[in-house]
């Protein structure tokens, strides 16, 4: 069994051997074959590089030379431009130099014509002063005095002459009166249409004695406190004798709060629970009132179809004033003379009269919305379903909106002449007496009045005319010209007449 394993063993050892002993012999096969392959290939890249470097080099050669080439002609054209530009700078400058020349030249030909034109001016002064005063003795007038004259005779001829055609125009219009009689009419009584002024805001309760203020004011102030909160007026109490003075913007409330407070006056009982029920009855009654003025306001003008609202307003238009004139009785007399110049003219009567009774009718709540009195009465009625027509007239009445017709014209016609009557809105004593100062003033100082005489309340100023300073020719010059001092000096409603008188006489004596 051993002997087996041993030869086993040997046998493995000698195959091992002769194994390793081929391996080797075949590696070193490979490893030469390997070195062969390996110097073949360094051998062949060194080639490779070697043509490769020598390609390179003749390329570089080229592009360099064609770089030179390149630079060579660039720099040969800078310098033909170079070359160019100094040439074109030496003649500039040779342009110049003698330019330069010229100029000098010039300037001493115009220094020396300026000493010659200096001298020739002294020399003409001289001779103007001469012939001046040569002229002032031959005429006998100064400078001054023979252009004041020919001053004057030229405003007379001019004078003259505007007269002239001033009456030309008006003859001119009076002879197409006929054709035109409408435009005119309701043009003139546009221009009458005058600005709206402020309304009263306070109330007077006569008091029996003094000691019912102390019993308005109430324990602590509550009384007063109780009147002031339910009807939203001011009450006003101060030294004033036997008097308490209500304030508030709105007149229906002030109205309200003045019958309520004379009731409780009159009752004798005031105290904070009876003060309230006393407003509510108060309430009603004014109440009542306002729907009956704004109906008998629509039954006196013949309007009808107003709607309820409208009459209501109309009616709170009874406690409105505006520069101590009624709104409602203005707003009716504006519908009677809108009527009656509709009737004239041949035009809408009916749309007259309704615009104009409802033309304030934004006062009845100015108080409490925001806006003009006109933009709310638009509102207004447009809100009620009123006509665009009595609307637009209505809009009209203050020159705020274009009238779109001729009975828009009228109604505002109609609310100024209403305003600017006489007695029709209060004014003070002595603005009125100013008004009138002012007015026989500026025409007073006007060249060629002897005097004047403002009258029908400052509706006319009648002018007597110095006979020997205006004739008949400038009469009407005269006349325009105060009239139109008046427009720019003074503020009136209306429209003021000039008139001017020039009286001519002829004296003699029988001996």
């Amino acid at each position: 069994m051993l002997e087996i394993i041993i030869a086993v063993v040997a046998s493995l050892a000698v195959g091992i051997l002769v194994g390793y002993i081929i391996r080797k012999n075949s590696a070193e096969k490979i490893i030469g074959s390997a070195e062969t392959q390996a110097k073949n290939l360094i051998l062949d890249a060194e080639n490779r590089t070697e043509a490769l470097r020598k390609e390179t080099l003749v390329e570089a050669r080229a592009e360099a030379h064609s770089i030179k080439q390149d630079a060579e002609r660039d720099i040969r054209e800078r310098r033909e431009e170079l070359k160019k530009t100094e040439r074109r700078l030496v003649q500039k400058e040779e342009s110049l130099d003698r330019k330069i020349e010229n100029i000098e030249q010039k300037e001493e030909n115009i220094s020396a014509r300026q000493q010659l034109i200096i001298e020739k001016e002294v020399e003409l002064e001289g001779f103007i002063e001469r012939q001046i005063a040569e002229l002032e003795r031959i005429s006998g007038y100064t400078a001054e005095e023979a252009k004041e004259l020919l001053l004057q005779n030229i405003e007379k001829d001019v004078r003259r002459d505007a007269s002239i055609m001033i009456k030309e125009i008006e003859s001119n219009a009076k002879d197409e009166a006929d054709r035109k009689a409408r435009e005119i009419i309701t043009g003139a009584i546009q221009r009458c249409a005058a600005d709206q002024v402020a309304e009263t805001t306070v109330s007077v309760v006569p008091l029996p004695n003094d000691e019912m203020k102390g019993r308005i004011i109430g324990r602590e102030g509550r009384n007063i406190r109780a009147i002031e909160t339910a009807t939203g007026v001011d009450l006003i109490i101060d030294d004033t004798p036997e008097a308490v003075i209500l304030s508030a913007f709105d007149p229906v409330r002030r109205e309200i709060a003045r019958v309520a407070l004379e009731k409780l006056i009159v009752d004798g009982r005031i105290h904070p629970a009876r003060i309230e029920e006393t407003v509510d009855k108060a309430e009603k009654d004014v109440n009542r009132i306002i729907k009956e003025e704004g109906e008998a306001a629509t039954f006196e003008m013949g309007i009808h179809n107003l709607h309820p609202e409208l009459v209501k307003l109309l009616g709170r238009l009874r406690y409105r004033t505006s520069y101590g004139q009624n709104v409602l009785q203005h707003s009716k007399e504006v519908a009677h003379l809108a009527g009656l110049m509709a009737g004239e003219l041949g035009m809408n009567v009916m749309l007259a009269q309704r615009a104009g009774l409802l033309h304030d009718i934004g006062k009845a709540l100015d108080h409490e919305l925001q806006g003009t009195h006109v933009d709310i009465g638009i509102d207004v009625l447009r809100k009620y379903k009123e006509s665009e027509a009595v609307i637009d007239a209505m809009a009209a009445h203050h020159g705020d909106y274009e009238p779109k017709s001729p009975e828009a014209i009228l109604v505002a016609a109609a609310d100024a002449l209403s305003a600017a009557r006489p007695g029709a809105r209060r004014e003070t004593l002595d603005t009125y007496i100013k008004r009138l100062q002012n007015l026989e003033e500026i025409a007073n100082t006007t060249p060629g009045v002897e005097k004047s005489f403002a009258i029908q309340a400052g509706r006319e100023i009648r002018i007597i005319a110095c006979p020997d300073e205006v004739n008949d020719d400038s009469m009407a010059l005269l006349a325009r010209e105060i009239s139109q001092k008046i427009e720019s000096e003074l503020e009136y409603p209306g429209q003021i007449k000039v008139n001017v008188i020039r009286e001519t006489r002829a004296v003699d004596y029988a001996k």
